[in-house]
């Protein structure tokens, strides 16, 4: 009997360990009451009271919980060479015209029409995230998640939103949470993201398309080229139950001519 219950023993641990590691690393949620910096434009010193820093693949800001930039959906200005290099069919063509961002022409949008395609832009995204978790970051931004509204009706929501998903299968499994970029039409949430981060939303009146969903784990950003007035209507109205701040549209590092940054 004895021998029973210790067989009994070292099997439960056995299949308790195999659940645990099948499960795969903690993912650790946006923090409540976070007061966020957004340094895309270059890494600085954060400033003391701030939580959360959000940055481009550039080195961790230490002590903070750390959201890695990564630009999954359309190509980082100076890196075309690269994508025709390795993954030429993943740059979406409409003919044999590259589909270029009307608003950043820098950045050609990545072809997401096929699941063979999306399966070769997740295996890539799959390396980048993997990188952010080896450097610390906490979470991943994976932006211009929108852009098959920019692709000429090439490409359809509904396959901006299985690319969505399979983004979340990776993050989560490297242990970081994977937060929404913009795009009120989706539901994020239901796709398995765990935060946004929302610019002008109180501009284009779409911030509680993002509340709904998310509740307290919204990072809203206004911009000051739009004026002071949206930045204090949002912290006016919602102030405290999100993380609202005010930054220049080119988001600088501090030091540097026409830096902005506040937060309510």
């Amino acid at each position: 009997m004895t021998r029973l219950l210790a067989a009994l023993a070292l099997l439960l641990t056995v299949l308790t360990g195999s659940a645990a590691q099948a499960a795969g690393p903690t993912v650790q949620p946006l923090p409540d009451g976070a007061v966020v910096d957004y340094q895309l434009g270059g890494s600085y010193r954060p400033a003391d009271d701030v939580t959360v820093v959000v940055r481009d693949r550039t080195t961790k800001a230490a002590g903070r919980y750390s959201i890695c930039y990564v630009n999954s959906f359309q190509t980082q200005p100076g890196t075309l060479s690269w994508w025709k290099k390795h993954h030429p069919r993943l740059l979406l063509r409409k003919g044999s015209t590259l589909v270029h961002d009307p608003g950043w022409p820098d950045e050609v949008l990545m072809d997401l029409r096929t699941a063979d395609r999306r399966r070769e832009l997740q295996r890539v995204n799959r390396r980048w995230f993997a990188g952010c978790a080896r450097d610390g970051y906490e979470a991943v931004e994976a932006d211009n998640l929108d852009s098959w509204t920019r692709s000429s009706k090439l490409m359809t929501k509904a396959q901006a939103a299985d690319m969505a998903r399979r983004l979340a299968t990776e993050a989560h499994a490297a242990g970081l949470a994977l937060g929404q970029k913009n795009t009120p039409e989706l539901d994020g949430k239901a796709l398995g993201l765990d935060f946004a981060v929302a610019e002008e939303c109180q501009v284009y009146r779409e911030c509680g398309a993002y509340t709904k969903l998310y509740g307290s784990r919204l990072v809203e950003i206004e911009y000051t080229d739009n004026g002071k007035a949206a930045y204090r209507t949002a912290c006016a109205d919602r102030g405290g139950r999100h993380a609202i701040l005010l930054r220049d549209r080119d988001v600088v590092p501090r030091g540097t001519k026409g830096y902005v940054f506040r937060h309510c």
